[in-house]
Order: C-alpha cells, then sequence, then structure tokens
C-alpha cells in the first residue's frame, strides 16, 4: 500500500456538488492499494498511520502522533498512487489493485484509523489546507 499523507489545518471531500466528509486538524491520507496486497498491508498500514509522529511537540519537533494532539484522519482512495510513467506518456496502472480487491481494503485502513472518508470509486473533489507544509509517502 501506498499512503500520501498531508498534515492539514482542514480538509474536505465533495462527490456531485455535496460534501460528504470533513475535518479540522488532521492528516489527509490518499491510499493507492497494490495489487498484491491484503488484510495484513491493511493491518500494517493502520498501524503507521497511528503512530506517525509529524506534529510538533513544545519544543517543536516533529515528536507527536495523530491521537497525542486530538487530530482526525480523511482517508480518499487513489489508485493513481500506482501510475507508472517510466514508459510513455500515459500511465500505467497494472499495479494497482482492482476495485474488488482494493475497496475492501481501502475500507479496512479507513475504518482501523476511524478515518472520514470520500465515496470509493467516485470522481471527488477534495479540498485540503496543507499545514507547514508536511506531505509524506508512506508504503507500509
Amino acid at each position: 500500500m501506498r499512503a500520501l499523507v498531508q498534515r492539514v489545518s482542514r480538509a474536505s471531500v465533495t462527490v456531485d456538488g455535496g460534501e460528504v466528509s470533513s475535518i479540522g486538524r488532521g492528516l489527509v491520507v490518499l491510499l493507492g492499494v497494490h495489487r498484491d496486497d491484503d488484510r495484513e498491508s491493511a493491518e500494517r498500514t493502520v498501524r503507521k498511520l497511528l503512530a506517525l509522529r509529524v506534529f510538533e511537540d513544545g519544543d517543536g519537533k516533529m515528536n507527536l502522533a495523530a491521537a497525542d494532539v486530538g487530530a482526525a484522519f480523511l482517508c480518499v482512495s487513489n489508485f493513481t498512487l500506482y501510475g507508472d510513467t517510466r514508459k510513455g506518456n500515459r500511465p500505467s496502472f497494472v499495479e494497482a489493485a482492482p476495485p474488488e480487491v482494493a475497496e475492501p481494503l481501502y475500507e479496512a485502513v479507513r475504518e482501523g484509523l476511524g478515518a472520514a472518508g470520500g465515496r470509493f470509486g467516485a470522481r471527488m473533489a477534495v479540498e485540503l489546507v496543507n499545514d507547514g507544509p508536511v506531505t509524506l509517502l508512506v508504503e507500509a
């Protein structure tokens, strides 16, 4: 699994002109599921994201996890994280899991994080205000 994680002051997801979820301070997780991922991959990803220390402590060091500061998660499925552009100009998505594999694993991660979420497979508008900016690629 690949998770593009962004620390935000606020974020929201809109589908068909209507807001489906939003958070204040927290982490936006754009989640890509690989074709070989399984339930253990989802559990590893959840453990990693819950323990990720990207919030500042009293000394200004990134030393605190989301739970330490009462931050929320917003998780959005994004198969394009597995887009391969090494050959040509059109990305190949053969490494991304098919929807019937990806959806239950995405839901397992979202639920494991206690995250707000987008709508799997929908065309979404994700709005966020990146705090820092802090953006990390997490592979678990």
